[in-house]
Parts: C-alpha cells; sequence; structure tokens
C-alpha cells in the first residue's frame, strides 16, 4: 500500500509543477524557433489532457482561465484521499 502511495504522491507532485510552469509559461511569449519551444512543447502535452475537461466545464470568464487552479485543487484532493485511505 505504501507503494501505491508514492506513486499516486510523485505523480501528482509532477502533474502541480507541469501546470504551475505552464501558468507561468503563459505569461511569456515563446516563439517556435525558441530553445524553450521543446520544453513547452512537452508541458502542453502533459498538462493539456487534465486541464481541456476542466476547461470544457467551466463558464467562460472571457481571457481568464481558471482551469489550472482547479486542476491543483483536484490534484491536492486526490492527495488528501490518498493520505487517508490509502
Amino acid at each position: 500500500m505504501l507503494l501505491l502511495y508514492n506513486f499516486i504522491y510523485i505523480l501528482s507532485w509532477i502533474l502541480y509543477i507541469a501546470i504551475l510552469l505552464r501558468v507561468l509559461s503563459s505569461w511569456f511569449t515563446v516563439v517556435p524557433g525558441s530553445l524553450f519551444f521543446p520544453v513547452l512543447k512537452i508541458l502542453y502535452s502533459i498538462t493539456e489532457p487534465l486541464l481541456s475537461p476542466i476547461r470544457n466545464l467551466l463558464p467562460k470568464t472571457g481571457m481568464f482561465d481558471f482551469s489550472p487552479l482547479v486542476a491543483i485543487l483536484l490534484i491536492n484532493l486526490i492527495q488528501w484521499f490518498a493520505r487517508f485511505l490509502i
């Protein structure tokens, strides 16, 4: 059981960091020829499957995207459940 908890915990922290890096990267312009563009592509491929369904459920709020905030809250909830149920 401890192995399962550690797996869930590490995976959730990887997603948490990836979402935070994606939010921070959205503040900067990265062009396709840039050194960071491949990293940004990987970051989007990791986080988009999680953020896209959340974004579709939330009401449109103009230029603000609250899906990363909801995803981080869900990750924290999963970590909490994993701690007490496993």
